[in-house]
């Protein structure tokens, strides 16, 4: 246990060590002895201090969530209080100051009050104000504090650092899908159709909608006999259903779409909009199914409805947003057995002092054991070896987030999508109605043309939506004239509106409605009551790529 002192602490004694010098200097008896003291007080009050504390780490001092939920489910961007409280089981008084949180870098987590008094035998609530930045599975793993004895009820002379490990999850969602799941749901009222659109389509069902005369086509099995019988005539039944849409969702998680802040990076604003469009599907009685794709196929959703289906897409987009698998994260195994050590330490009831330096193989064995206190049960990432998997296992059960590949998954990324969209096909029970894809436009020889065209002869609607980096370009602008900074992030800004404006022309041309949402904002040292250079400069650079 390492002490510290406080700045009150520093001054008493600089000034009672130059108060020395000056009545040494000056041959001041009762000076040097007043200094003296207060250099002896300071050494006393350290041990004072070393005792108090150790008297209240030994008898109980800890840190307890008020609520019994591992879990807490939020929205972005949208603050969430989480009530906990510092329990002081000693029979000495304290005070604990500077209140910070140990958490996630996907939320942003304030503490208040920053500091609390703590008399013997007794419990102080605090709150923890939490604002998610990013859809995913997070973890907030505890406070960190300076603890200060306060004999005589006076401020303490030492500090002693103290972490508290006691992870609590936040699973954070679209607000549309959470909205839906914490609506209270019941009754015969609530009942949707079981398959199709909302409004009743001729074919094969339960009702009897009409007898008609039999048509070149019709198929022998729909002929009524008896009534054919009857009235001299080939008579077929015409069977009536009530219908709604099958609707598939496919969104590219590829690790280049997570680049600009936390929040407003392309694939951020996706997965918000995916939600909503889920969520809007769900609530008519549509069955949703989900494809989250990358360099490879990471979920695969059958279709179906209800508030099961939503919490089940909403597992998935949570999991899309985790880069702890081996193939969507940089770090090797020595470098996520040291993230592992460094969260388990606190945790660990021994603090790891049994564990041999250098020992993976009895570290990733005491973090699996560890992992029936996470507040999360993710599946198992991908990995190269089942070591290094056990280490993965317990960072995602954690919340504890893994940096990304540098490398782009781009080009994998199309091959896959195009897979995925030949596999809706093939089950014609889940055929689709309405496709939605959130991706970037294909490339010239991209195979998803290809597949699109398919979807289409199917009677399938495609709908488009291409990535929004406005908001990931947006930066401050410097006053007076433009810097090379503002130079290069306006010519990417075109760059991405001229190849936007492309790949729209290309995907109307298959049939696909395409949506991007357009910069609406003039640049700043541009007057707006001058033409739109912008749109001038963008339409030429479209036209020479069309001509090229």
């Amino acid at each position: 246990m390492q002490l510290h002192p406080t700045r009150a602490t520093f001054q008493v004694a600089l000034a009672g060590a130059a108060l020395v010098a000056v009545g040494v200097a000056e041959k001041v008896a009762p000076a040097v002895a007043f200094g003296g003291a207060m250099i002896l007080a300071v050494t006393l009050g350290r041990a004072l201090a070393m005792s108090t504390v150790t008297r209240i780490r030994a008898s109980g001092f800890e840190m307890v969530w008020s609520t019994s939920k591992r879990v807490t489910k939020a929205s972005r961007d949208v603050e969430i209080v989480l009530e906990a409280e510092l329990r002081n089981r000693g029979f000495d008084d304290a005070r604990g100051v500077n209140l910070r949180p140990v958490a996630s870098s996907m939320l942003d987590v304030t503490v208040h009050p920053q500091t609390l008094d703590l008399p013997a035998t007794s419990k102080v609530r605090f709150e923890m104000r939490v604002k998610p930045k990013r859809v995913g599975r997070w973890g907030i793993h505890g406070i960190a504090l300076e603890v200060r004895g306060t004999p005589l009820g006076g401020e303490g002379l030492y500090e002693v650092p103290l972490m508290f490990a006691n992870p609590h999850g936040v699973e954070v969602m679209p607000k549309p899908l959470l909205v839906m799941l914490q609506t209270a749901r019941g009754g015969r009222a609530r009942r949707t159709a079981e398959a199709g659109r909302p409004t009743p389509l001729a074919g094969e069902g339960e009702q009897l909608k009409e007898l008609r005369e039999r048509m070149p086509g019709d198929a022998f099995k729909h002929i009524a006999w008896k009534a054919s019988a009857r009235r001299g005539q080939l008579l077929v039944r015409e069977m009536e259903r009530d219908e709604r849409d099958i609707v598939w969702l496919a969104i590219d998680a590829s690790v280049e779409l997570w680049a600009g802040a936390l929040g407003t990076a392309p694939l951020d604003l996706a997965i918000d909009e995916l939600g909503g469009v889920a969520a809007r599907h769900l609530a008519k009685g549509d069955s949703v199914g989900l494809v989250v794709f990358a360099s490879r196929m990471r979920t695969w959703l059958a279709p179906s409805n209800g508030p099961a289906q939503a919490s089940r897409i909403v597992a998935a987009l949570a999991s899309a947003a985790s880069m702890v698998d081996a193939d969507r994260s940089e770090l090797d195994e020595a470098e996520l057995a040291q993230r592992v050590a460094e969260h388990l330490r606190p945790l660990d009831p021994r603090a790891l002092t049994d564990v041999p330096r250098g020992n993976l193989e009895a570290l990733s064995m005491r973090a699996e054991s560890m992992r029936a206190r996470a507040p999360f049960a993710p599946r198992l990432p991908q990995s190269t070896s089942p070591r290094e998997q056990r280490f993965r296992h317990y960072l995602a059960s954690f919340g504890v987030e893994v940096p990304p590949r540098a490398e782009g998954e781009r080009e994998r990324a199309e091959s896959q999508l195009a897979e995925l969209l030949g596999k809706m096909l093939q089950d014609k029970k889940t055929r689709p109605s309405i496709v939605h894809i959130w991706a970037p436009p294909p490339s010239a020889s991209s195979p998803v043309p290809r597949a699109v065209r398919r979807l289409r002869a199917a009677h399938a609607e495609v709908r488009w939506t291409l990535p929004v980096f406005d908001a990931s370009l947006e930066r401050p602008r410097h006053e007076g004239s433009p810097t090379v900074e503002d130079v290069v992030f306006d010519a990417v800004r075109l760059r991405v509106k001229a190849s936007q404006h492309r790949a729209e022309t290309i995907m109307r041309g298959l049939g696909v409605r395409t949506r991007a949402r357009a910069i609406q904002k003039p640049l700043p040292h541009a007057p707006t009551d001058e033409p739109n250079e912008d749109l001038e400069l963008t339409e030429r650079i479209t036209e020479r790529q069309h001509s090229e």
